[in-house]
């Protein structure tokens, strides 16, 4: 099956790991959502496919975590590297 869209046939298929954000500023209160899907690419034009697998598509649906659902929680990212909503003390007062 050639690409969809330059219909080369030039395509291979890649391991991966995507983390899906939310969009806008709402998004930052929702789960990153990760992914590991097989990638086809076409490695004349770039375009590539995958498919987002049952658990964490409902989690892109619903904007929460589900049981078994492979997710990074809202502010987990900001509490690992050490950031918090407020400034640390001896910082900025």
């Amino acid at each position: 099956m050639g690409c969809k869209a330059c219909t080369s046939d030039n395509q291979s298929s890649l391991n991966s790991e995507i983390a899906i954000h939310f969009s806008g500023l709402k998004g930052l209160d929702k789960p990153i959502v990760w992914v590991f899907p097989k990638l086809i690419v076409c490695l004349e034009c770039g375009s590539t496919e995958f498919i987002v697998p049952e658990r964490e598509l409902r989690v892109l649906v619903q904007g929460a975590p589900l049981d078994g659902a492979v997710v990074l929680p809202k502010n987990a990212a900001d509490h690992q590297m050490g950031r918090t909503k407020s400034p640390p003390q001896g910082i900025g007062g």
